[in-house]
């Protein structure tokens, strides 16, 4: 085209939602010698509109890019369908030879009609030489990849929130697909599934629970934070825990139900620095220990006790990071051994939250109508947390912190209260 001049045509074909309109709209960011644009009505049928609409465009590029001007579906707005094909073959055809003879121009017709595809072809008969392909025709990406991009799309599009929110897991995704022809017809599938979840059970559960994993150096943090979302609250991050499962896991554990129990008890998962836990928990057989005030406003400023007492919103974050200096080193010393006394650690940390103005208790039994389950600790419902609040400690060693024990961690809560909300069964 470049050499000869002169106009192209391109009829093609592909199935609604299959990504004709996208595909056409983006040639322009993989080939930025292009510029794209797409044809109006008038410009369709008339042919001064047309000749001024191309000059136009021709003005605003630089010397060497290639003009493509699109047709989306224009047959689908007209009635006279049949005399389409030859009407604007013939006004190209006669522009490629008289005043667009020197001005390369690629049209490409876009259709989801194989027969107005054919006719489009046929109209070229007399004029073959401006004719791209007969048939050609877009199928859009592997139908592997579109639970990928469809999460990527609504991931962009509402704030960084991933599907699983708003129960639209990985397994559904790849239900989707497999029973639609098109990318286009699955995410039209997802946005009705949609409208029916929005309403469901977000946030009306009694209880919130908070995943509290204590940690003694900044590689043990790190480790446990990727499986969380700090800025949104520490809320667990379904994505990055689901990319650790197996594929045994993936086929056999009851996602749907796991993250159902997610999103109906709110789950947290919240480092806790041992430094800020160390001088409030010696001698853990004391039962009626006396706190330091200078110990315990330290803790008060930790990222667990914002969430739990609910002044996280008015906390200016940042995010938690574990220095070395004496004080670490000591607090890593001490909680090594206190590893092996989970159960009384747990009954500590209610006497810190007691002291704290929270009403805490240890070893709570908590029952439902499906089954009953022991929080570490329980909290009653404050001032600005209307939720009864069930602490998980994760009391581990240092060198078992480690992803697949905190996938493994995570896996145990998520079924665990999946079974005391009635969502799954118990075995």
């Amino acid at each position: 085209m470049k050499i000869s001049g002169g106009i192209r045509f391109l009829p093609l074909y592909g199935e609604s939602g299959s990504g004709k309109s996208c595909a056409a709209g983006e040639i322009y960011s993989h080939m930025p010698q292009t510029r794209v644009f797409v044809l109006d009505r008038n410009e369709i049928e008339n042919s001064d509109g047309l000749i001024e609409r191309i000059r136009a465009e021709g003005r605003s590029i630089e010397r060497g890019e290639l003009l493509i001007a699109v047709v989306d579906q224009f047959e689908e707005i007209v009635s006279s369908k049949a005399d389409i094909p030859t009407q604007f073959v013939e006004k190209i055809s006669i522009l490629d030879r008289t005043v667009l003879r020197e001005t390369p121009v690629l049209f490409i017709w876009l259709t989801t009609s194989r027969d107005f595809q054919k006719a489009l072809s046929d109209a070229t008969v007399r004029n073959s030489r401006i004719l791209l392909a007969r048939d050609f025709t877009i199928y859009g990406p592997d139908r592997a990849e579109w639970p990928g991009i469809i999460k990527e799309t609504f991931f962009f599009h509402n704030e960084d929130k991933p599907l699983a929110d708003y129960q639209i897991i990985d397994q559904d995704l790849q239900e989707i697909s497999r029973g639609v022809d098109t990318i286009g017809a699955a995410l039209e599938d997802v946005a009705e599934r949609l409208s029916c979840e929005l309403p469901s059970l977000q946030n009306l559960s009694d209880f919130r629970v908070s995943i509290v994993w204590p940690v003694s150096d900044a590689l043990r943090n790190q480790r446990v934070l990727q499986f969380s979302r700090p800025r949104d609250g520490y809320t667990l991050n379904w994505e990055s825990w689901q990319t650790e499962l197996n594929e045994e896991d993936r086929t056999q554990l009851p996602l749907r139900e796991f993250n159902r129990a997610r999103l109906y008890f709110d789950v947290r998962m919240i480092p806790v620095r041992v430094a800020d836990l160390h001088r409030l928990c010696m001698d853990l057989d004391d039962l009626t220990p006396k706190f330091g005030s200078t110990y315990l406003e330290r803790f008060r400023k930790t990222h667990l006790h914002h969430i739990i007492s609910g002044t996280w919103s008015e906390y200016d974050y940042n995010p938690v990071r574990e220095r070395e200096s004496k004080r670490a080193e000591e607090a890593r010393e001490w909680y090594l051994p206190v590893t092996n006394e989970p159960i009384k650690l747990g009954r500590r940390v209610a006497n810190i939250l007691n002291s704290s103005g929270l009403a805490a208790r240890h070893e709570e039994e908590i029952s439902s109508k499906y089954g009953s389950i022991r929080a570490d600790v329980f909290i009653e419902p404050c001032d600005r947390v209307n939720k009864k609040q069930i602490l998980e400690l994760k009391v581990f060693p240092p060198e078992n912190t480690m992803p697949s024990t905190i996938k493994d961690a995570i896996k145990v809560t998520l079924r665990r209260h999946a079974q005391f909300s009635g969502f799954l069964q118990r075995m």
